[in-house]
């Protein structure tokens, strides 16, 4: 007797460009064949909540919000690049540590990818720029128009998530072994 195949579900990945300002949010499914289909993207706004605990506090909830309308079973992440001044990368150390938080609340697992593998990821090339990515991002998941930056960034962070799950299962490792060397 044979017995029908149920096809395997599609997951659905959330990535996030953490930001002390913005905070960008890209969702997307991918099934087992590797297909990937756009769900929802925005800039979360930070500016015009008053002090900067404030703004973590909406970021904390904006992600709460979104995780629990969407239901993502993986999150990628983006890591700190510390390029400017102390306090900036501290501030946005504070908003990655807010992002992870709401997103470990749920039990969730966390990956994280630095900003050189999400453009080698999406557009080739490490030293891409915002523009090469808002580009490649759009065409790959054939979303019309310029997409807003942060948004952009967090979609590209979960389409290198993506890559890099399907090449962990076809060489059977960990995701953290198929990506790093």
């Amino acid at each position: 007797m044979n017995a029908a195949r149920v096809p395997l579900p599609a997951i659905r990945i959330l990535g996030i460009d953490p930001g002390s300002q913005r905070t960008g949010v890209g969702i997307i499914d991918v099934d087992p064949a590797g297909r990937v289909r756009h769900v929802h993207h925005q800039p979360l706004v930070l500016l015009g909540e008053g002090d900067f605990a404030a703004r973590l506090k909406r970021l904390l909830h904006g992600l709460t919000g979104l995780i629990e309308e969407y239901r993502p079973q993986e999150v990628a992440i983006e890591q700190v690049f510390v390029g400017r001044s102390a306090d900036s990368a501290l501030k946005l150390g504070q908003a990655r540590g807010a992002a992870i938080s709401a997103v470990v609340l749920r039990d969730l697992p966390v990956s994280e990818y630095a900003a050189r593998e999400v453009k080698l990821a999406v557009v080739g090339t490490g030293a891409a720029d915002k523009a090469q990515v808002q580009h490649m991002v759009a065409a790959m998941l054939g979303l019309p128009g310029k997409l807003q930056a942060d948004a952009a960034d967090a979609l590209a962070i979960a389409l290198t998530h993506a890559h890099v799950r399907a090449t962990a299962q076809r060489l059977g490792v960990s995701t953290k072994l198929a990506w790093r060397k």
